[in-house]
C-alpha cells in the first residue's frame, strides 16, 4: 500500500466535506509487515507505550522552557532548541539528603513555581520539597503530600488537604490547622461536588496570595445510597455509594472561606442551598472578593455573584443568563493581569461559546470573540501585548488552533500552522508557548512559538511508531444530518489491503452524547486503537459525530433536549444510509458498538432498528434515564415528573421485546457512574419478553475497565463480532 493523500489539503476547507484519504504507510507492504496485538494497541497493554508517538516532557520556569526527563532537567534554548543541563536526578537526591538514595524517583513531574527564583519543586508520596538548584540545598519541605485532595499554594506555601474526612491546612511553618470536625461519608469537605459536573474538578481554591482558602462543604446525608458490594473479602461487604437519581433528593452544598492569618472560617451567605448548584469559584486578584456562578436545579437560570471574602456577605449579582432549555457554566471568570477592574467571562449566549469582557460592576464592555465557531480553551494572557491566548475551531470544526486575541480591538491572529489539533502551553508572561500538535498523518510535533509574531522553532518531529506494521486506511468525510442541513463528520477505517470489489463486515462505533466527540483532524483522524485491531481482522469501521456532541455550538448540542437518543439515532441512521451507497459494505453484516452513552445508543439502535444491525456490544449502557444522576440527567432530560413523555420515549425497558440480533451487554460490577441497575433491569425485561442478550461483568471494576482488564475487555468485544458478525 502506498500513501494516498489528496493534494491541496491545506486547512481542510471551512465546513466543507472532508473527502480526504488520510492513509498511513509510505512503503509497499511486504510479508514482513507485522500485525498488531491488543498488547500493542490497548492502553492497558504491555507494549502500548512503545507504540505511542515520541513525546517531550516540558514545563515553564517563568519564560524559560525546561525539559524534564526521568534523569535530568535541562534548559531549552529558544533560538536553537539546544539543551543545557540544569541538574540531574542524582543531584536532587544528594541535595535532599535523604536516607533513601532514590528519595525522588524521577524528574518528569518537576515544576518551577517561582519565575524569578532557581527553585524546583519535587516530591514523592510522603514529602514535597523546594530545592534551590543554584545553592544546591533544600529551602523548604512539606511532609503532607500523601494526603487526599492535596492543594499547595506557592505564594504562602500553605497546603490544604483532607484526612479522615476532615479538612486541614498546614502553613509554611508546619503548623496544622483543623478547619472541620464533623466531616464524614455524609458531610464531605474540600472535595469535588455536584458529581464533577459544571467544570468542577476539585474542592479547594486558594486566593492568589495563599492567605485564604475557599472550600466546598457537601451535605449528602439526605441522598439515597446505591448498594454497591465488594465481593473480594471472605464475606462480601456492603459499600454504599451516595447516588442522587433524576427527580430525587439531591445533596446540599455550601462554600466556606478560611482565613489563614485570622485562623477563622466564614461561609458565603448564598441563601438556601436546596436544589442549587454552586460552581466556577474565582478570586479577585487582591483576594478580597469571591465570585461564584449559581445555577438553579432546572439549570436554566445562571447568575454570577460576588461575595466579601472576609465576612461572607453577598456584594452583588453581576450577571444573569437564562434559557428555555439549559445554561451550562463551565469556566470561572478570569481577570486581566494588567487591570484588576476587568475580567473575561465565557458564555454560549449568542449560540457559540465565546469570550466577553466585563468590569467588576457587572457591565458588559464588549464581546471579544464571535462567529459560528467555538472557543475551546483560554490558555492565558500576554501582558505585553494586552491580549488573551485561546484555542478554537474557527479554522475548521475538526481542528483546534491557537489564536492571540487583542483585548482592545478583538482582532485575532493565528499562531500555529492552521492545520490539525494543537494544544498550547503558555509561559508565565505569555510571551511564548510550546505547541504539541497532530495532523491526520502527523503523529506528533512540538514547536516553540512566539506569541508576538507566531514564529516557531521545531523541538520534536515524532516518527511514526507504527512503522513496520500493517496499518489501516484512515479516511474522513461528511454527510448531512437528518435535518438535511447540518454537516456531520465521520471517520472510516479500512483494512490495509482494502479491495473495493469485495464486501466487508462493518461495525458502527458510536458515542453520540454531550461533551464528547469522536472525529477530529488529529493523528488517524482521532481513531481508537481498537478500530485498528478490527480493521486488521477484516472489518470496516464507521464513526459519526451526531447532533448532541460537542464543539459545534448551542443549537447543535441542544437538538437532543428532553429526548435523549432520538435525534442521535436519526443522525446515525443517516450514516447507515450512506453506508448503503458503498458497494463494499456488506449491509447483511452490520454491527454496532459503544460504551456508556454509546452503550445506550447501541441498544437503542439494536431495538429501534432490529432488522438493520445484526450484532451489537453495549458497554456500561444507560437503559432508563430515571436511574441516572441528577445533574447530568436533569440538564438534558428534566425530571421523570416534568418530562414523562421524553423519559418513556428514551427508555429501553419496553424495547427489550424488539431485540432480534446478537447483543452482548458488558458492565463493571461496581460501576458508580451508570449503576448496574440499568443493565440488570434490561436483562429482566428481556427475560420477560423472551429475548436473549448475552451478559458479562467485570468484578471490582467501575465504569471503565482499568489496567490490563481493558485488554481482556477489548478481546472479548472483538471475539463477539468474530463469532456472530463475520
Amino acid at each position: 500500500m502506498r500513501m494516498r493523500i489528496k493534494k491541496g489539503l491545506g486547512r481542510l476547507g471551512r465546513l466543507g466535506v472532508l473527502g480526504i484519504l488520510g492513509i498511513l504507510g509510505a512503503t509497499t507492504m511486504t510479508a514482513q509487515d507485522r500485525l498488531f496485538t491488543l498488547e500493542d494497541l490497548n492502553y492497558g497493554g504491555n507494549n502500548y507505550h512503545s507504540m505511542q508517538p515520541k513525546n517531550l516532557w516540558l514545563t515553564w520556569w517563568g519564560d524559560q522552557l525546561v525539559q524534564t526527563d526521568v534523569e535530568e532537567c535541562s534548559l531549552v534554548n529558544p533560538k536553537t532548541g539546544k539543551k543545557t543541563l540544569l541538574f540531574t536526578l542524582d543531584d536532587v537526591n544528594q541535595w535532599a539528603k535523604s536516607n533513601d538514595e532514590r528519595y525522588v524517583r524521577h524528574l518528569m513531574s518537576a515544576t518551577f513555581p517561582y519565575p524569578d527564583k532557581p527553585i524546583v519543586a519535587v516530591g514523592n508520596r510522603h514529602a514535597f520539597v523546594l530545592l534551590d538548584f543554584k545553592k544546591k540545598e533544600i529551602v523548604w519541605q512539606d511532609s503532607l503530600s500523601g494526603q487526599d485532595a492535596n492543594d499547595w499554594n506557592s505564594a504562602s506555601k500553605a497546603t490544604a488537604y483532607v484526612k479522615d474526612h476532615q479538612l486541614f491546612v498546614v502553613d509554611a511553618d508546619g503548623r496544622e490547622h483543623q478547619l472541620t470536625s464533623d466531616g464524614s461519608r455524609e458531610i464531605v469537605y474540600g472535595q469535588s461536588v455536584h458529581r464533577n459536573e459544571f467544570g468542577i474538578e476539585k474542592g479547594t481554591f486558594w486566593s492568589p496570595d495563599g492567605q485564604r482558602l475557599a472550600f466546598y462543604r457537601m451535605d449528602q446525608s439526605m441522598v439515597t445510597d446505591y448498594p454497591q458490594v465488594d465481593i473480594f473479602p471472605r464475606t462480601a461487604s456492603y459499600e454504599p455509594d451516595k447516588y442522587p437519581m433524576a427527580g430525587m433528593t439531591s445533596h446540599k452544598v455550601t462554600v466556606g472561606v478560611y482565613d489563614l492569618k485570622a485562623d477563622k472560617t466564614v461561609y458565603l451567605q448564598a441563601g438556601d442551598p436546596t436544589d442549587r448548584y454552586f460552581t466556577n469559584i474565582a478570586w479577585s486578584p487582591d483576594g478580597s472578593t469571591i465570585y461564584m456562578q449559581e445555577l438553579n436545579r432546572l439549570q436554566n437560570d445562571c447568575r454570577l455573584v460576588s461575595y466579601n471574602a472576609s465576612t461572607g456577605e453577598k456584594i452583588a449579582e453581576l450577571y444573569r443568563e437564562t434559557s428555555d432549555k439549559y445554561v451550562e457554566p463551565l469556566h470561572p471568570i478570569e481577570f486581566l493581569p494588567w487591570d484588576a477592574t476587568k475580567f473575561i467571562m465565557q458564555s454560549q449566549k449568542d449560540g457559540y461559546n465565546h469570550l466577553y469582557l466585563f468590569d467588576i460592576h457587572g457591565k458588559e464592555l464588549r464581546q471579544l470573540t464571535s462567529g459560528p465557531w467555538v472557543v475551546m480553551d483560554v490558555l492565558g494572557f500576554n501582558q505585553q501585548q494586552k491580549s488573551v491566548i485561546i484555542s478554537s475551531n474557527e479554522q475548521n470544526p475538526l481542528q483546534r488552533n491557537t489564536f492571540r486575541v487583542d483585548i482592545a480591538t478583538g482582532k485575532r491572529t493565528l499562531l500555529d500552522n492552521g492545520r490539525g489539533v494543537h494544544y498550547g502551553f503558555l509561559s508565565s508572561s505569555g510571551k511564548q508557548f510550546y505547541d504539541k500538535y497532530q495532523e491526520p498523518t502527523v503523529p506528533r510535533n512540538i514547536d516553540l512559538v512566539s506569541v508576538a509574531n507566531g514564529k516557531s522553532l521545531n523541538l520534536l518531529t515524532a516518527e511514526n511508531p507504527w512503522k513496520g506494521y500493517q496499518q489501516p486506511i484512515f479516511e474522513s468525510g461528511s454527510i448531512k444530518a437528518a435535518d438535511g442541513v447540518t454537516d456531520l463528520y465521520y471517520r472510516m477505517v479500512k483494512p490495509h489491503d482494502f479491495d473495493a470489489t469485495k464486501k466487508y463486515p462493518t461495525v458502527v462505533y458510536v458515542y453520540g452524547g454531550p461533551h464528547a466527540h469522536n472525529v477530529e483532524a488529529s493523528w488517524h483522524w482521532y481513531s481508537r486503537s481498537w478500530e485498528t485491531y478490527m480493521a486488521q481482522k477484516g472489518y470496516v469501521l464507521f464513526i459519526l459525530d451526531n447532533r448532541g456532541s460537542e464543539n459545534r455550538g448551542r443549537e447543535f448540542e441542544q437538538a437532543t433536549f428532553h429526548q435523549l437518543g432520538q435525534t442521535e439515532m436519526q443522525d446515525q441512521m443517516k450514516g447507515v444510509e450512506y453506508l448503503r451507497t458503498l458497494p463494499y459494505i456488506d449491509m447483511e453484516r452490520l454491527g454496532v458498538h459503544g460504551w456508556s452513552f454509546g452503550g445506550f445508543m447501541t441498544i437503542s439502535l439494536m431495538t429501534n432498528y432490529p432488522d438493520v444491525f445484526k450484532v451489537g456490544v453495549a458497554g456500561g449502557p444507560v437503559i432508563d434515564w430515571k436511574w441516572y444522576e441528577v445533574m447530568y440527567g436533569e440538564r438534558y432530560m428534566g425530571t421523570p415528573e416534568n418530562n414523562p413523555e421524553g423519559y418513556a420515549k428514551s427508555s429501553l425497558i419496553d424495547k427489550a421485546k424488539n431485540l432480534k440480533g446478537r447483543l452482548q451487554i458488558i458492565t463493571g460490577y461496581n460501576d458508580n457512574t451508570v449503576v448496574p441497575q440499568h443493565c440488570l433491569s434490561f436483562l429482566d425485561a428481556c427475560i420477560k419478553a423472551g429475548t436473549q442478550p448475552d451478559f458479562f461483568a467485570y468484578p471490582g471494576e467501575e465504569h471503565n475497565m482499568r489496567g490490563h482488564a481493558s485488554v481482556h475487555l477489548h478481546e472479548r468485544i472483538t471475539q463477539y463480532f468474530e463469532d456472530y458478525l463475520k
